[in-house]
């Protein structure tokens, strides 16, 4: 990584292309200067040219000298660079999972676009995808391809206006929040949904209003500091009764800043008024409020998915090196055959592991609660109890395998 890095300095130092651009420029005057000149005394064209010939050739020389040391860099930094990136096989399977939920794959895609704003290009997406729907082909092992109702997943109700009307509205609050420094429009939709987000459990409109305050006690609405304050006070006085149920302590706080106005960075509050990650939290808490109300996660499930494959791809590299030496293959479809650990922002569905088997449960070998409580995996209960009484693992009840109930994870 260093020798890449170094090479990567050394073509920064010397990709200038200014003084090509001036010897570029040098011989666009001298051909233009003759040109003007025979012009105006055509019988001098001859002699103008042959005296030209030699200024011309030094002009490209000079050109082709400057751009000869650019390429050679770009040599040395390209060979460095596929010294260092080697192309590294990606691991393959003869199990497609993704081969029997074409259409999935297309909303997600679609979805993707949506959130990131790019409205033309998920409306051409999303024409091309309806007008030729991909065929779904089954993979052995995999659940069935289609929903409850038996009806296929298309991608036909992304395209309506009103969800390219949601995104819209969700970047424009945005951009006037962190470009303008307006929360008029967030707090107005906040208002708005106020019922839905306080069934949530959702503080967004508090926030809100709290960085509304203290935009204002810092005088950067108006520039006066002092008028600032007074707005800050009138703002507190209209708005923040509502939330004094749950908020008063941070309310509280906002309002003890009044008493250390001119110093306020000794006071205990000044953490609050000196948060330069302020905006950004807010920001990123309205979107994912938003998404909410939509019924959609706060990150592009294709971004995550991305994401968690690049993390895994690693061990999945050396693990199929590993399987390549010993020579066997991964049979198990339904689960990874090495722990691949994902940050805790990826981890969104609890698992079991047997405890007897210590295998992870699938779908056709879900988690069995026994009268005891115990749980272990359906394919360790049959074995365990062979279809007869038996006695739990850890613990003396015996029980009917029938008496089990299934654990929903």
């Amino acid at each position: 990584m260093d020798a890449l890095l170094q090479e990567h300095e050394k073509l920064a130092s010397k990709s200038n292309l200014s003084k090509t651009i001036e010897d570029v420029q040098k011989t666009i005057d001298l051909l233009s200067t003759a040109r003007e000149y025979i012009a105006a005394n055509e019988s001098s064209a001859s002699i103008t040219l042959a005296k030209l010939q030699n200024p011309a050739k030094q002009s490209f020389d000079n050109i082709n000298s400057d751009l000869k040391e650019i390429y050679n860099g770009l040599g040395r930094y390209q060979k460095a660079l596929d010294k260092y990136a080697k192309p590294i096989p990606l691991p393959t399977t003869d199990y497609d999972a993704l081969s029997s939920h074409p259409n999935l794959v297309n909303r997600a895609i679609a979805m993707h676009l949506l959130r990131e704003g790019q409205f033309s290009v998920a409306s051409t997406f999303l024409a091309e995808a309806t007008a030729n729907p991909p065929m779904a082909v089954p993979t052995p092992g995999t659940p069935n391809p289609y929903d409850a109702s038996g009806q296929p997943l298309d991608v036909a109700p992304l395209s309506s206006e009103s969800l390219q009307q949601h995104f819209t509205d969700m970047y424009h609050i945005l951009n006037e929040m962190r470009n303008r420094r307006n929360l008029l429009p967030a707090r107005l939709w906040a208002r708005l949904h106020r019922e839905v987000l306080e069934g949530r459990g959702s503080n967004l409109e508090f926030e809100l209003g709290r960085l509304q305050f203290v935009w204002l006690f810092m005088g950067s609405g108006t520039g006066d500091r002092e008028r600032g304050v007074q707005e800050a006070l009138e703002f507190a006085r209209t708005e923040f009764g509502g939330f004094q149920g749950r908020y008063l302590r941070e309310i509280k706080q906002l309002c003890g800043a009044f008493a250390f106005e001119t110093n306020l960075a000794l006071s205990p509050y000044h953490h609050i008024f000196h948060d330069p990650s302020a905006w950004d939290e807010v920001a990123r808490s309205f979107t994912r409020e938003f998404c909410s109300v939509l019924g959609l996660s706060a990150d592009s499930p294709l971004y995550i998915a991305a994401t968690a494959g690049a993390i895994a791809l690693p061990t999945l590299l050396k693990m199929a090196s590993i399987m390549k030496d010993k020579r066997t293959e991964w049979t198990t479809q339904d689960e990874l055959p090495v722990e691949t650990p994902l940050p805790q922002s990826y981890q969104f569905h609890s698992i079991f592991v047997c405890p007897v088997s210590k295998e992870q449960s699938t779908e056709q070998n879900p988690p069995m609660m026994m009268p005891c409580g115990h749980v272990i995996a359906q394919e360790s209960l049959m074995r365990i109890s062979k279809g007869t009484r038996f006695k739990c693992p850890y613990c003396p009840c015996e029980s009917q395998p029938a008496d089990a109930k299934r654990v929903f994870l």
